[in-house]
């Protein structure tokens, strides 16, 4: 990625922060207060279409990971399978599951006020954004996903997906001093191919050391023009 579109994108990603654009983040929308995970074998070609998929229990968000499967390229879904969701299951101390598996995880909701934002996508870009405005000391693990919405009946999906195309991991460490600085860090994310910058949202969320999820947040979808 060059330097030029490095700064278009983040340049667009700006005018989210400074919620110009509210839509497109996580302002005035429902903190989840839990994560559904949803592991799919990209080997398991039945799994993305199977109508006893766990739905998200009220007030969940569900998230979409495609494993790499033995098949590498020749599998089924190796189109949406990306090596981080390798790296999620690994954070979970989770292993590959031969078709599917899921974890659920309760937000403690403590961690303070949590914003993501999204900006309009650029030449297969866009920028992605992720602030803790009140850290409590101590280390935390902040995960950025953007994700695909897509509906239930689309695409061979008998249940609504949030589909898991890019992820912004990050380590921070904060100081006996709480709530001094807030933790912030805005990136550019690339839209795979196929992917439809229409359907793109990002859901973030910040675990403790122990990998206790804090608090969790969500963006709108944002209008592409």
């Amino acid at each position: 990625m060059n330097h030029v579109l490095t700064v278009t994108v983040l340049l667009a990603l700006a005018s989210v922060a400074a919620h110009a654009q509210p839509l497109c983040s996580s302002d005035g929308q429902p903190h989840p207060t839990a994560i559904l995970e949803r592991f799919i074998n990209a080997d398991c070609q039945a799994c993305w279409g199977d109508a006893h998929t766990p739905r998200p229990a009220r007030g969940e968000v569900a998230l979409d990971w495609i494993v790499p499967g033995s098949r590498g390229d020749d599998a089924a879904l190796s189109a949406a399978a990306r090596q981080d969701a390798s790296d999620r299951l690994a954070a979970l101390q989770l292993a590959v599951p031969a078709a599917s598996d899921i974890r659920r995880q309760k937000s403690m909701g403590d961690a303070g006020p949590l914003r993501v934002a999204r900006g309009l996508a650029i030449n297969d870009y866009l920028g992605g954004l992720i602030e803790l405005a009140q850290p409590l000391p101590g280390r935390w693990s902040a995960w950025l996903v953007l994700v695909e919405t897509i509906p239930a009946g689309v695409e061979g999906t008998p249940v609504a997906r949030n589909l898991v195309r890019n992820v912004l991991q990050l380590d921070w460490t904060v100081g006996p001093k709480a709530g001094s600085e807030p933790l912030v860090e805005s990136r550019p994310m690339q839209i795979p191919e196929g992917a439809q910058p229409a359907r793109l949202r990002v859901v973030g969320w910040v675990q403790d050391a122990r990998g206790r999820i804090r608090g969790i947040a969500q963006s709108a979808r944002c209008a592409e023009n």
